[in-house]
């Protein structure tokens, strides 16, 4: 078949499965505009209102899905404007296909219009990136794409196609890709390591389970569940494992790390024995390093052996995929109650709840607080809605409060912490889960920083529901200030615009509730509410979140207030 390579991009796509594209045309990525429109009943184009919100709504896609999420853009800013979002994905482990347009092969180097060195400006925060300049390269570095993305360690790729690479024409033949494949296949469980983690655990007595993304990925949820039931271990979770486990679960202590739940932090540094699945041990889960878990004998299950020994050294490091890891232990695993370590997270939670939680769920005067929203979200949702959070205070108190009951209900902006995350991130997550009901939940300050994507919502007429937790501030640096800067707000303080009419510009249905007495019933409306519903909700202005484990501190040294 004798095609251009325009069109030889979009084949190699539909060839490996995609029905879904966010991207933003341009200049040198024309022809393949070209091409996409003769095949828009095969390939759905998803117009974003900038790069950034394209990259952003492929990770969420890629998160939601377990598919590898593609966008697509222009040479020079139209390339540059997704590399804060690329580098989210690298750290988050999403796998995510970018194909950006470049100048003619003639013009490389020139300084040409709208030439950017993309290739060298991402090569710290892709798995892999590649220029093409020939049309017959397109097949095969398409399908090395999507294997790179989605092998191991998921991550994001970026393919730089030169325009007249894009219009070249050649003899199209899909290449074939078993044999490489079969090169990258998971490596197979290391059998002693296995004996080893199970005797630790079997003699344990103070066994803790710590849960990261990784079990997402691996889809380890069910293996997790029956593995730390036989043991009666204790299970903490990362930001990014949230949903791994189910929130309600008697087992569950909470989430891990800079405002996680008390006991989760504090009892960390008594553990005996600490089984770490698919989670990296970064900054703020550890605190202080000096001073984390050196009491206890760590497993560490991660299929990146680079995360393995890297901040906290392991007694037994088990490379491989958390799904296999968590099979493979399991029938090893003897049966066990530790009563008397599960008292003492009990006790931890029953201080943290009447000295924080009591009365950030049920406050009784005051302003509106942000946990009594999530709280009757989740009350609400029964715990079974996909939440998608940007990133500051609201997400904290959003990780803290919703209960999850399904697996994989929780998207955010981990390692990179990118503010306007949120709603295109949405947008990604609606279109790849359709079936349900997905909730954005974002700050003043976040949501402004993409919030021309509410475009796409009424264009595309997506029944998404978006919260806005307004309280005038940049809260998460505020309270920073408050706390360690003496109280010197420097430009945290916002004059924001009127977010139900901007909302109702774009012809979607909003409201604001500024009262407690308002909530409930608008709630409802906001859920019940056929089709896109901005809820804007005025919350306390100078509200901190707790508890707090302050920069550079152990975790043994977890604030309350």
């Amino acid at each position: 078949m004798n095609i251009n390579g325009a069109k030889a991009i979009l084949y190699s796509l539909a060839n490996q499965g995609v029905e879904l594209l966010f991207g933003y045309p341009g200049g040198a990525i024309m022809p393949t505009y070209d091409a996409l429109y003769s095949m828009k009943e095969k390939l759905r184009h998803v117009l974003v209102r900038h790069e950034q919100g394209a990259i952003h709504a492929a990770v969420g896609y890629a998160r939601a899905t377990g598919k590898v999420g593609v966008c697509i853009a222009t040479s020079g800013p139209g390339a540059t404007n997704l590399i804060t979002g690329i580098a989210d994905a690298m750290l988050d482990s999403v796998p995510v296909v970018c194909i950006v347009g470049q100048v003619a092969t003639d013009y490389l180097g020139t300084d040409a219009f709208q030439e950017a060195d993309i290739i060298g400006m991402t090569v710290p925060v892709t798995k892999w990136n590649y220029q093409i300049t020939c049309a017959k390269e397109i097949p095969a570095a398409i399908a090395k794409a999507f294997r790179v993305a989605a092998s191991g360690r998921p991550g994001p790729v970026l393919l730089d196609i030169t325009k007249d690479a894009q219009v070249e024409c050649f003899a199209y033949r899909q290449p074939d890709d078993v044999a490489a494949k079969k090169k990258m296949q998971r490596q197979a469980v290391p059998d002693e390591a296995i004996k080893q983690a199970a005797a630790l655990i079997n003699q344990a007595k103070k066994p803790y389970l710590l849960v990261g993304h990784g079990v997402l990925i691996s889809g380890a949820q069910a293996a997790l569940k029956q593995l730390a039931e036989k043991a009666d271990m204790p299970v903490a979770s990362t930001l990014l494992g949230l949903s791994a486990f189910p929130s309600g679960h008697r087992l569950f202590k909470g989430m891990l790390g800079m405002h996680g739940n008390y006991a989760a932090n504090m009892l960390s540094n008594e553990a005996d024995v600490i089984l770490a699945v698919g989670m990296r041990f970064d900054d703020r889960v550890t605190g202080n390093l000096k001073e984390y878990i050196k009491q206890a004998k760590v497993i560490h299950i991660d299929i990146d052996q680079a995360e393995i020994d890297k901040n906290v050294a392991s007694c037994v490091a088990i490379e491989a995929d958390a799904k296999q890891a968590l099979q493979a232990l399991l029938p090893h695993v003897a049966h066990h109650q530790h009563s008397q370590w599960h008292q003492q997270f009990s006790s931890h939670y029953k201080l943290e709840y009447e000295r924080v939680i009591q009365d950030e769920i049920h406050p009784h005067e005051g302003q509106i607080k942000m946990a009594e929203v999530v709280h009757m979200l989740s009350e609400k949702t029964e715990g079974k809605a996909l939440l998608i959070t940007d990133v500051g205070q609201h997400q904290m108190v959003a990780a803290r409060y919703y209960q999850f009951d399904q697996p994989n209900s929780h998207i955010t902006s981990g390692g990179l912490g990118t503010m306007g995350f949120a709603l295109p991130a949405a947008i990604g997550a609606k279109l790849g889960a359709m079936q349900r009901d997905v909730v954005a939940i974002a700050g003043d300050g976040g949501i402004q920083m993409n919030i021309q994507e509410l475009a796409v919502v009424a264009q595309e007429k997506l029944p998404l529901k978006i919260i806005i937790l307004n309280n005038s501030y940049l809260g998460m640096v505020r309270q920073w200030q408050e706390l360690f800067f003496e109280k010197r707000y420097a430009f945290t303080a916002l004059e924001n615009p009127d977010f139900v009419a901007i909302a109702h510009a774009y012809g979607l249905r909003a409201s604001k509730v500024t009262a407690r007495g308002q909530l409930s019933s608008a709630m409802d409306v906001f859920l019940n509410t056929p089709g896109a519903y901005l809820l804007e909700v005025a919350v306390q202005t100078q509200e901190n979140i707790f508890p707090m484990v302050p920069s550079g501190a152990s975790v043994s040294e977890t604030r309350l207030s």
